[in-house]
Formats: structure tokens, sequence, C-alpha cells
């Protein structure tokens, strides 16, 4: 007999951009109870423009992770399409999103960061809640090393993330920062937390940099799962394979526990290495077509499945 939910699951999503949404997409068909943790180190393009003008925390992935979680019905899929809308002009409003907008315009009217998003969260009858991962914008840098072994120290998001050399360690300023109390206590609740898919240094470790959220992911007891990228990032991850993930991860935080890891047949060179590493940091490898027909990126659907699987997977049993 397959595997039923004894109950809704709450679901964490930590990182940002498009590897988050896409993530977000396919959660959102499993369980109603999905929580968005967001980074907010952006400071490239619209965000970069809002963030600097306003002070606010960059708004364009807490965007991207609203507009995906939007139903797939008419009402859904125009909201999300709505937010998304990037203005082309000759004045000031061009390259700004329609969403980055109105998300600021709410942080005004209500003097609520969270609130601010919940009302978009409502308006679009969002299938889940949008959290920042901070309530203040953060700055992330990176020591690097070049082909000549000589270390620099990059800074911004928009630099470390097309950066040419290797990446050392990320920093985030400021070190201690005020982070949001609901993600944190989200983390503690949740029955599963995902990590990635997404830019592996500057979306999904920077939680990891938030002393609150480093203590919250070491504790929670909730299932960890890692969703590893299709194909390696042109810049930060230049070169990657699909265990240099699990590597940085157990060399920076050694005693960060992983479950369960998905991922792609079709994307993964070295099956043996990749389930070796798996099998060394106690996890169970989930490999599962997850690649949408156009390559790069993950299918919803497919997605789903392959989460649906590992919730239900015997040794780890959030699924009865």
């Amino acid at each position: 007999m397959a595997s039923v939910p004894a109950r809704s699951l709450d679901v964490v999503a930590l990182g940002g951009g498009h590897g988050l949404a896409s993530s977000l997409r396919a959660l959102r068909r499993v369980t109603p109870h999905v929580t968005a943790v967001v980074g907010v180190s952006d400071n490239g393009g619209s965000s970069g423009r809002i963030r600097e003008q306003f002070g606010v925390v960059p708004p364009g992935d807490l965007r991207m992770a609203l507009a995906a979680l939007c139903g797939d019905d008419t009402w859904g899929s125009t909201w999300a399409r709505v937010l998304q809308h990037r203005f082309s002009s000759q004045g000031d409003l061009d390259g700004h999103s329609l969403g980055n907008l109105l998300i600021t315009a709410l942080w005004q009217e209500s003097d609520d960061l969270v609130g601010g998003l919940d009302w978009v969260a409502r308006l679009l009858d969002a299938r889940g809640r949008v959290l920042p991962l901070a309530l203040e914008p953060l700055d992330i840098s990176a020591t690097v090393r070049d082909s000549g072994g000589q270390l620099s120290e990059v800074l911004g998001q928009v630099d470390v993330a097309t950066t040419t050399h290797n990446i050392e360690a990320i920093h985030l300023t400021p070190s201690h920062p005020q982070v949001c109390p609901e993600a944190v206590q989200a983390v503690r609740n949740a029955d599963a937390i995902v990590l990635g898919p997404g830019s592996w240094y500057t979306s999904v470790l920077t939680h990891f940099h938030v002393p609150e959220m480093f203590q919250a992911l070491h504790e929670t007891p909730a299932t960890r799962i890692l969703v590893l990228n299709l194909i390696a990032q042109s810049g930060e991850t230049s070169g990657f394979s699909p265990q240099s993930y699990l590597e940085v991860l157990a060399k920076a935080y050694p005693g960060f526990r992983i479950d369960a890891v998905i991922a792609d047949p079709k994307h993964v060179q070295d099956f043996d290495s990749l389930a070796q590493t798996v099998a060394g940091m106690g996890a169970v490898l989930e490999t599962c077509d997850v690649a949408a027909p156009e390559g790069g990126v993950h299918d919803p659907e497919l997605l789903a499945s392959a989460f649906r699987s590992v919730f239900a997977h015997g040794s780890i049993g959030l699924w009865q």
C-alpha cells in the first residue's frame, strides 16, 4: 500500500531566487503548509535600487517566492505574471518589477516587514507564507583564491555570485543582524527543512551565517532535505560536481545533519562518488527525474513527486 500523509506537513524552504522558487512550486503541490525563508543580501537590479533608496531589505527574491506560491488557476497564474512584470521605459521605472514596488508600498503603508508580506500573500491567495531571513538588509562578502593561490575579498552579492575565483568562505555584514523571529520559529517547528536548489553560497549558505538561524537549523528536529542543482552556476560554483555541494556543507558546518538528498540521475556524472558522499553524511540518496524538458531547471510536478517519495521513505518516516 502506498504511503499517505497522516497530516499535512509543515515544510520550510530556505534560499532565494529561481532555485527557491523551484522548490516552492513543487512543495505547494504536496502540502498547504509551506514557509519560505528568503535571504536579503541582493544588491543588484531593481532590488538593489529599492534597497538603496528606501533602506529596506531587497524585495526581489521575496517577490519571486510569493509568485511561486501562487496557484495554477486563473487568479494565481495571472497574479504571478503581474507580480513578475518588469517595466521597460526611458524613465525611472525602467527595470523595476511591479511586485517589488507593490511589496515596498505595503511595507510603507503597514510599517511592518512581515505584515506587509502577509498582505501581499493574501492578495495573491498564495499557498504558503514568505518570510525574510533578517529584518534589515545584509551585505555578503567572500574570501576567494585565484589560480595562483592568492587570497582576496569580493564584496556584494552580485560580485560574489559572478566571481571567477574559488570561494573559500563567505561573510555577512552585520554579523549579528536582527533576525526575523517568525522565520526562526518556523524552522524550529517544521517537519521538514528544504535546502536548494539555487546559488549555493549567495542564496543557500547565507542562512547559516545568521547566528539565531544557525542555531535553529542545528537544533530543529525537522528532516533536512537537500535538492541538488542540475548544473553548476557560472561563477560561484563553476566546476562543481553534485557531490561538491555536500562537501562544502560538511566542511563548513561539520555538525549539520542532512537526512535526504534529491538528485536527477541524468545530471550525475559519477554516481558512485555521489552515493558515497551522501552515505558518508548519513543521508538517503533519492534519485529521480526532476528536470524540466528544456533542461537546467526543475519541473514542479516531477520535483513534487520526489518530495512525496522522500517524505514517505521508511527511514525518514514523515508519512505513515
